[in-house]
């Protein structure tokens, strides 16, 4: 784990991976900001008898919005990074394994982009469900924040495999695959989580996630 976490922190400066990380932060500001103007359209909308419906809509908003970003940000950015992660696979493939890359299939936009929807939607399920289980932990002290990390772990795991085995497995034996290898999955799920706990990191964690990923994977077989 720590040698692949060093070598993606090594590519960072690769021009693809870079792509990928401004595309990536791009898209996800994006979404932040259309998130935010349409929160203040409603609010503004359901406030409009009032004289001052204008400055509390914005206002509102702005709330909502940082709130949001912080509760929302992990989901978000990895299901958008699970867009465009083949760029990120192919630049390390491309570096450190040429003869997987050789043998490779990249990922078709519409499947990255069900992969990043079903991604986000997974975890904000998964945690919104969790959530009375997250409030009842908070009087041990610890509980709330490890079984966060070991959810999320397992979350992320499962993403970032799947960004890197579905440009070599067929579909159908992605699950299998999973079966195999869940162990060194949560342990990759569970550091990039704990990255995206960071601040300045967690803008990388995705990028560098996908990397370490595909050292995983291919360090393995190796």
């Amino acid at each position: 784990m720590i040698r692949a976490f060093l070598l993606s922190l090594a590519q960072l400066g690769d021009r693809a991976v870079l792509g990928v990380l401004a595309k990536s932060l791009a898209v996800t500001l994006a979404l932040f900001v259309a998130g935010g103007a349409l929160a203040w359209w409603g609010i503004d909308a359901a406030l409009a008898r009032y004289a001052w419906h204008g400055a509390m809509a914005g206002a509102a908003a702005i709330v909502l919005t940082v709130l949001g970003a912080w509760l929302l940000f992990r989901a978000v950015a990895i299901g958008v990074v699970g867009v465009f992660a083949d760029g990120v696979v192919e630049a390390v493939e491309r570096r450190h394994y040429p003869g997987a890359l050789a043998g490779a299939r990249p990922v078709p936009f519409h499947r990255g982009v069900a992969m990043g929807l079903a991604s986000a939607g997974r975890v904000v399920a998964v945690n919104v469900a969790l959530a009375p289980v997250y409030v009842a932990l908070l009087v041990t002290g610890v509980g709330t924040a490890a079984l966060f990390l070991l959810v999320n772990g397992w979350l992320l795991g499962r993403d970032l495999g799947d960004m890197v085995a579905a440009r070599h497995l067929p579909k159908g034996a992605l699950k299998a695959w999973r079966g195999e290898t869940t162990g060194r999955r949560f342990l990759l799920g569970l550091a990039g989580t704990v990255l995206l706990l960071v601040p300045v990191l967690n803008i990388l964690a995705p990028v560098l996630g996908a990397a370490m990923a595909t050292h995983l994977y291919h360090g393995r077989r190796a």
